[in-house]
């Protein structure tokens, strides 16, 4: 699993909904779709927040890794709690191996440390406790099928902070 925290966007919009990425935040985005291409983890499903900001970093991150898989774009997630994202989580395809969650912090960071195990990667770890900026990722391994997924299910496997 890729948790996605959207890059760097606008301060301001006529919504917060609506707030689009910056130029430093659409070059990060693109960034951070190489770096899980040239690392071979390339999601076959995504759930994304509905705002404007994750969209845009969505459609990078497809990009760049040459996905084309289902989406879920998804009201409740723009701003839901970890709870809520697990839930959004729970109803992905059985089939679906490696899943894309492009969201907001603070959810995104609270939900690679609700997921994690503490068995993983003590550089990744160390990198995810020392924030989780506009354009970060942090990769999971997800022990259990999605729909029981839930604390310490899963383990830290890296993390990534897009350039931009």
């Amino acid at each position: 699993m890729i948790v996605i925290r959207h890059a760097k966007a606008e301060p301001f919009a006529s919504t917060d909904h609506d707030r689009r990425l910056t130029e430093r935040g659409r070059a990060s985005a693109h960034d951070v779709g190489a770096h899980l291409r040239d690392h071979g983890v390339v999601p076959d499903f995504a759930v994304v927040s509905s705002a404007t900001r994750t969209r845009e970093t969505w459609a990078a991150v497809a990009e760049e890794t040459g996905t084309n898989c289902d989406v879920s774009f998804d009201d409740t997630v723009f701003t839901g709690s970890p709870d809520v994202v697990i839930d959004a989580l729970s109803h992905v395809p059985a089939e679906a191996e490696t899943v894309a969650f492009v969201g907001h912090n603070p959810t995104a960071a609270y939900l690679c440390h609700h997921l994690d195990d503490g068995e993983g990667d003590p550089a990744a770890v160390s990198g995810l406790l020392q924030g989780f900026p506009p354009g970060a990722i942090a990769v999971l391994d997800v022990a259990t099928p999605w729909d029981e997924l839930g604390a310490e299910s899963a383990r830290v496997v890296g993390f990534y902070v897009g350039v931009g």
